[in-house]
């Protein structure tokens, strides 16, 4: 179209020059010298984009695709409320599998974006050799440590809340037997499973721990079966701990009749009559404070923690209402006991010690 004009306005001022002018050819040339400048502009607006001078750009590297796994959905939802609040551009990339983690931080590297937040450990391997070989940029990592020294690591103590859900567990269950249906037998999975039993303990001794293993993050099939297992032998409090597979527990909880719990978001609303409990961990917290910390010039490497004292971790109804209401099996007496339980581990009176920590 400008290419068009260009060649318009030129035979316009042959004619004019060879004193072919006429009023309505004036006109017409004045309208498309307005559409030409107005069109020029236009353009030049439209290839700047959102990328304001100075303005700071973030990539979010997701590990898979936003929607299966809900941390990570509330990883995006605290990236893009911080941008948005500090004029950030805040940019996500999903990747489709393991192999895609390394191309999309590489990618993000060469589009030199400020600073570039990934997450959990599937990223690790990939963000260790990417930021090795790429110093001056600034890298975050959400749920696990990456020990370099252009590295944030921002990392949970998920076994305070996993102590708290394991005491509720033992003020609530009638049968005295209660299980876990947690993803694999991994380190990491310990701050689950051990602060799970020792919050049990703490409030029911004489309570028996049940746990299986899914083998995956994602098998709702495998972490159903394992779940109508536990329940055969008695449980009738059976946590998730399975990422994806909790579905399954879900779905096994609905028709064998006991009681679950879900994880990192509140769960309860999906079915209140089975699901009463819900271990939550803040990762929209999290990644919203990093883009913050960079917003306000405060982003340094190195590790930084959150449990229940900067409220990175909780559990429904004792430390974040839900919309729904307390289940009669649980009932208000009990949170008002893991209330205390909550307030004594934040003041350092009850010590619930990281499984992990050397």
């Amino acid at each position: 179209m400008v290419n068009e004009l260009f060649l318009y306005i030129k035979e316009e001022l042959f004619y004019i020059m060879g004193g072919v002018s006429q009023m309505k050819r004036f006109l017409v040339l004045a309208v498309a010298l307005v559409l030409l400048v107005t069109g020029c502009q236009s353009k030049s607006t439209k290839s700047s984009g959102s990328e304001e001078k100075g303005k700071k750009r973030i990539a979010l590297v997701l590990p898979e695709k936003i929607g299966v796994n809900p941390f990570f959905q509330q990883m995006d939802d605290g990236a893009k409320r911080a941008g948005k609040k500090y004029n950030i551009d805040v940019k996500t990339i999903e990747s489709t599998d393991q192999a895609a983690i390394e191309s999309n931080l590489r990618a993000a590297v060469a589009e030199n974006y400020d600073l570039i937040i990934t997450s959990s450990f599937e990223s690790e391997d990939a963000l260790k050799k990417v930021a090795q070989e790429n110093p001056q940029r600034q890298f975050a990592i959400i749920d696990t440590v990456v020990d370099l020294p252009n590295v944030r690591s921002v990392v949970f103590r998920e076994q305070e809340a996993s102590y708290l859900l394991g005491a509720a567990a033992g003020l609530v269950t009638k049968t005295n037997k209660v299980g876990m249906v947690a993803a694999d037998d991994i380190p990491l999975l310990k701050k689950w499973t051990v602060s799970f039993k020792e919050g049990l303990q703490s409030t029911n001794p004489k309570a028996e721990f049940l746990v299986n293993y899914v083998g995956s993050f994602s098998d709702p099939a495998k972490a159903k079966e394992l779940a109508i297992l536990q329940a055969s032998k008695g449980a009738d409090f059976i946590a998730g701990a399975s990422a994806v597979g909790d579905l399954g527990v879900f779905e096994a909880a609905k028709e064998k009749g006991f009681y679950t719990a879900g994880q990192d978001i509140d769960r309860t609303e999906v079915d209140p009559e089975h699901i009463v409990l819900s271990q939550l961990k803040g990762s929209d917290a999290a990644a919203y404070e990093t883009v913050e910390a960079l917003a306000n010039d405060k982003f340094k490497s190195g590790v930084v923690t959150y449990g229940l004292k900067e409220k990175g971790v909780g559990l429904t109804y004792v430390t974040q209402d839900s919309k729904t209401p307390l289940n009669d099996f649980v009932g208000q007496d009990v949170i008002d006991q893991l209330k205390e339980i909550k307030d004594s581990i934040i003041d350092g009176k009850t010590v619930v010690k990281d499984p992990l920590a050397k």
